[in-house]
């Protein structure tokens, strides 16, 4: 299938590894030209040379904290029009909620929360006046199944949720979407610091942890990055116009619900 994104410009933060890098991919393989961030400029680099390596479209680079003001200034100035928005940034760290303090929390909503707003607030109304825009926000299963060491996360992620759910309806009529793609336990450093604190919790091994993570799953695997990336891509693709404000969960059957 041709998603129709051959062209197009998509600015995909905190792209060097895991999810992120699985996205940038993607995209690339679509004939999409990217603009991918992340805070180290060496795995940064190197990422760049290999999705360059696929002979598709342009591929440019920002290293700096796509959370801070100066950040996101250099990653919209390197993108000639943003025509593709995937929201990405790492996680707060896991712990007791009784420990964490309001700095803790403040800069949990600053990367997870507030960086997505402020990144739609300077895109959106150039994609509207363009009539094409994809917006993909990238945050997590906690939002609908949450995870008890990751307070910080859920009460972010969940905040941006709430914002996504009111603006999705007011662009999809120009053409722009905004969705969120919620993943579960994907072979990324994220999932393996989770489980790790995990482990030291329940005074557990890790292996014995992980082990026990993945028989959680009736998929009874992890995800990959490109089958993250895969439906990213679809998200993004001219396909795609008339499915806005929605929550995806890509968790291999983990959540249990119905809705």
């Amino acid at each position: 299938m041709d998603l129709g994104l051959q062209g197009k410009w998509a600015l995909v933060c905190a792209a060097s590894k895991g999810l992120g890098k699985g996205c940038a991919r993607a995209l690339v393989a679509e004939g999409a030209n990217v603009v991918i961030t992340a805070r180290g400029a060496q795995a940064l680099e190197a990422t760049a040379a290999e999705l360059r390596a696929m002979g598709c479209g342009e591929v440019r680079t920002v290293a700096g904290d796509i959370t801070t003001p100066e950040g996101r200034a250099a990653a919209l100035a390197a993108c000639p029009q943003v025509d593709i928005l995937v929201n990405n940034a790492g996680g707060p760290p896991p712990g007791d909620f009784r420990k964490w303090t309001r700095e803790d929390w403040i800069q949990a909503l600053d990367a997870n929360m507030l960086t997505p707003i402020e990144l739609i607030k300077a895109t959106v109304d150039g994609m509207i006046s363009r009539r094409f825009g994809r917006i993909v926000n990238i945050t997590s299963s906690a939002v609908k199944a949450p995870i008890d060491v990751l307070g910080l996360s859920n009460g972010a992620r969940s905040g941006l949720t709430g914002f996504v759910a009111g603006l999705a309806r007011k662009t999809v009529a120009h053409n722009v979407t905004i969705n969120n793609l919620l993943p579960g336990a994907f072979d990324t450093d994220r999932l393996r610091k989770t489980i790790e604190a995990s482990a030291q919790a329940q005074g557990k091994d890790y292996a014995s942890a992980e082990e026990a993570r993945r028989k959680a799953i009736p998929a009874g695997r992890f995800g990959t990055p490109d089958e993250f990336g895969a439906a990213c891509a679809f998200l993004c693709s001219a396909q795609a116009g008339y499915i806005t404000g929605q929550n995806f969960l890509i968790d291999g059957g983990a959540y249990p619900g119905t809705f």
